[in-house]
This record gives C-alpha cells, structure tokens and sequence, in this order.
C-alpha cells in the first residue's frame, strides 16, 4: 500500500471553503452546481457566501461536505496521480468516501445525506443532545467516565479520534454532569462542542431505523477500491454489508484511530486529506509517529501531495 484518501465530516465546513482551489480548478464550482440541481437549492451560493448558521445547519453540512470532498476528489483524479490503494471517511466522510469508491452514485449520495441530517435532527428535540471533547484520558479511561454516569439519559463515547482526545454525545444532562464532575473523574479538560445533534450515540436510533428504509431503496455497487467503515475499522465488498456498516454507524462510535491504524497496518505511509480544511490531517498527526499528512484542499496541497504519491509509486 502506498497512500490513502481520507475525507472530512462534519466540523470542516466553513463559508468560503475551497474558494483558492475553486479559482484554479473549474472542476470544484461545477461540481457544487451539479450537486445544487440534484438538491434543488443552490448549494454553490450557500457555501461562497453563508450565512453560517445555515451552513452549519446538518442537513445542509452534509451535502455540502460531501459536494466538497468529491470536487476535490475529481480535481485529484484529473491530475492523473497513482490510485489509492485505499479510502476511509470521518463520520459523513464515510459516504464521500463510497461516493469515491464508485459504490454510491453522486446524486444519490447528496439526497441521501441531506435525508441522514434531517433525521439526525428530528432524533432528539432541540436543546436536549449535546457533544462534548474529553481531553486528557485514553479512550479506555473515557468509557469508563460515561459508565460512570448516573442519569437521567445517556452518556457514550461518539468519536474515538486520537490518543488522548474522545468526543462524547448524549442528553444535555449528562454533558452538564461530566462538566462538573470531569476533574474529579481525571479528565484534563471538558470541551462543548457547538452541535445541536448527538451523533453516533444510542439517541440516533430512531434516525438509522428510518435511515435504514431509504437504504435498502438505493442501489449499492461493490467498490472500486477499499473503503475502511467507522464502525470496525475494516472494509467491506457486500452490498448489504455496506448498508448495515451505514446503519450502525449512525448510532456507534466512530472509530477513526482504529481506522488510520488498519491503514498503517496494511502499509499506507502517505494520507491525503480530500476535503476542505485539515481537520483529519491534524488527528492523524496524532494517531501515528511518522508518514506523510497532506491537506488536498488547496492549489499548494494539491501539487505537494501529487509529489508524494509520484515518490510513493517509485520507492
């Protein structure tokens, strides 16, 4: 294995994103209009100029993300680098990541993720979820402090991201709880994240039940190429297979560490982020000792990262 691609979720958009690219490559403002056709509203506008607080609405992040990481992806591919030997996605990056892959189409992907942010947000009333960056403990350590908790609602690790940095999701409560009682429990530092969905915890049930139904509708195609799944860090070839990896992961943990490791392990020594922003590079930095972090989000990225893959496929 030489590189992999590795595309961003939720917490990597930003207004403007991509604008530096989008002004070398045509490729980044035609896939947006093409992703605002399928949608029916003009994603394209939203990202250049906001407002913000739309952007960050889920079911708008979603297909914007994922508009984001396949622009980037064709501007990739039409440099004409060696292929990944293998792809992964953080959270709605796993569906970019399949989009990739050739086993989701485009459109299909859009609508279907726009739906998975609707029903992320109609899972829990408004005010009632919450998220959190628990700072300091092993992932170990931070399941133990959600046992911990006593109730009302649920407490979970969501995000197991990096040595030392977990995101947790559950009910208000018990975020407030593990605000007050983090230091007691050896927690360093307890960060709220500004989300109004808990994802990737048991109170996203209901939405991957009704998610579950639309899957089972859209057609599933083998993957070109390996797509390492959130929920076990391993990838899948069976249609319904991928489907039932896209349900769990609605509810369970996103084991991105896990993810970044396997593809160590396999002998990935160069990742490129495929997406805006360097969120993932930034973890990954963390997750290994060494290898080789590139955002592809920008004209520069995208000419360093093409160097390395050239460098990969000759060593």
């Amino acid at each position: 294995m030489k590189y992999a691609l590795l595309f961003p979720g939720q917490g990597s958009q930003e207004v403007g994103m991509l604008a530096d690219l989008a002004a070398t490559d045509p490729r980044i403002e035609s896939t947006f209009r093409e992703a605002s056709g399928v949608l029916g509203w003009d994603l394209w506008k939203l990202v250049r100029e906001g407002p913000k607080e739309s952007l960050d609405r889920t079911q708008r992040t979603q297909p914007a993300l994922l508009a984001a990481g396949i622009a980037v992806w064709r501007a990739w591919r039409a440099a004409e680098p060696p292929m990944p030997a293998a792809l992964a996605g953080h959270s709605l990056g796993e569906y970019t990541a399949l989009v990739a892959a050739g086993s989701i189409d485009f459109g299909t992907a859009l609508k279907l993720v726009e739906l998975r942010g609707e029903l992320m947000q109609g899972a829990v009333p408004a005010g009632e979820g919450a998220m959190a960056a628990v700072l300091g403990l092993d992932d170990e350590a931070v399941a133990k402090v959600c046992a911990a908790y006593p109730g009302p609602g649920v407490l979970e690790p969501a995000n197991f991201n990096s040595a030392g940095q977990v995101v947790v999701a559950g009910s208000r409560a018990a975020i407030d709880w593990l605000q007050s009682k983090g230091k007691e429990l050896g927690v360093r530092k307890v960060q709220p994240l500004a989300v109004s969905v808990p994802s990737h915890c048991s109170l996203m049930r209901p939405a991957a039940e009704k998610l579950a139904l639309r899957l089972q509708e859209i057609e599933i195609r083998p993957p070109v190429l390996p797509v390492m799944h959130n929920v076990d860090a391993r990838p899948r070839t069976e249609p319904d297979a991928i489907r039932q990896a896209l349900i769990g992961q609605l509810h369970s943990p996103v084991r991105w560490s896990q993810c970044v490791q396997a593809l160590a392990q396999a002998g990935a020594s160069a990742y490129f982020e495929c997406g805006p922003g360097k969120v993932l590079t930034g973890l990954n930095k963390r997750i290994l000792d060494g290898g080789t972090f590139v955002s592809l989000g920008s004209p520069d990225g995208m000419r360093e990262a093409l160097a390395a893959a050239v460098r990969q496929e000759q060593a």
